[in-house]
């Protein structure tokens, strides 16, 4: 394809999706009581749930601007004209910043940079938009508005058994507010242009899981969409989830179940279960 579409290994998609639709994944790093290991290539989520049982130190890093270039550079020595790489929000990483260096030591004219604003499959399912839109033969202009109107037509929702692991991340934000009053409760939580913001709290998980139903709906708003539903170490939760809402959405394709990776998942801590509802950008009928 004249353009190449690259992302980071937080868009967390389910297996064989890179690869079916030519997607180039760039892992960022994790760190475990200090040893250094590639998310999604090294480490994976059920060592990362192990880590976090343990208690062990887990850390998170960016790919380094180094990593970022190589990839890109690789892309166009296969063939590709230019590339359009979208990674996680700015707001919750460096990873954006680290690929936008990249991009003007290689070429601006060349990569262009998009920050999905989002992760797990708020960012996925923008990148799958815009490599849907390369493989038509789509322009780089097109290939990064593809990009950016699926941005715009994401909502992310998520419950977590306990906001500590947010809270050490550093990557609670408002939600920080909730810690007081966290005790017995389970916050339910959003992604806002980026940030990590708490929506409302529930009394337990089974009625937070109804609210995600819920919310997701509202999300929605009567169109055809797709729908990810993310977990760590939770997958029974997950797929009861994922079942709730193909019967209240008109879910294009069926609900997409995916564990979150290392990176994520260090962030918000086993248990966790939630839903990304993305609306086509084109609007109801044109899906």
């Amino acid at each position: 394809m004249p353009v190449a579409v690259i992302t980071d290994s937080t868009a967390h998609l389910p297996e064989g999706f890179a690869e079916r639709h030519a997607l180039r994944v760039v892992p960022l790093h994790v760190l475990i009581d200090g040893v250094a290991a590639l998310d999604g290539v090294e480490v994976g989520a059920a060592a990362l749930a192990e880590a976090l049982g343990q208690r062990r130190i887990v850390t998170t890093s960016r790919p380094t601007p180094g990593e970022f270039a190589k990839a890109f550079r690789e892309a166009l020595e296969a063939g590709a004209d230019s590339v359009v790489s979208i990674h996680l929000s700015s707001e919750i990483s460096g990873t954006w910043e680290s690929a936008v260096l990249a991009a003007q030591e290689v070429g601006p004219d060349l990569v262009r940079v998009v920050d999905s604003r989002g992760t797990a499959m708020g960012l996925g399912f923008a990148a799958l938009h815009a490599a849907r839109a390369a493989s038509a033969g789509a322009s780089a202009a097109e290939v990064e508005a593809a990009a950016t109107a699926a941005v715009r037509c994401s909502e992310t929702l998520f419950v977590v058994e306990t906001l500590e692991y947010l809270r050490r991340g550093g990557r609670i934000g408002a939600a920080a507010a909730l810690l007081g009053t966290a005790l017995a409760m389970k916050p339910v939580l959003h992604l806002d242009d980026g940030r990590i913001q708490p929506l409302e709290k529930v009394r337990t998980m089974n009625r937070a899981t109804a609210r995600l139903v819920e919310l997701a709906e509202e999300a929605a708003r009567g169109e055809p969409v797709e729908v990810a539903v993310h977990h760590l170490a939770s997958p029974r939760r997950a797929v009861e989830l994922a079942n709730r809402i193909e019967e209240r959405l008109t879910v294009v394709d069926g609900c997409v179940v995916s564990e979150l990776g290392a990176v994520i998942g260090a962030h918000t801590g086993p248990g966790v279960v939630g839903v990304v509802v993305q609306r086509n950008p084109g609007g109801p009928g044109s899906i």
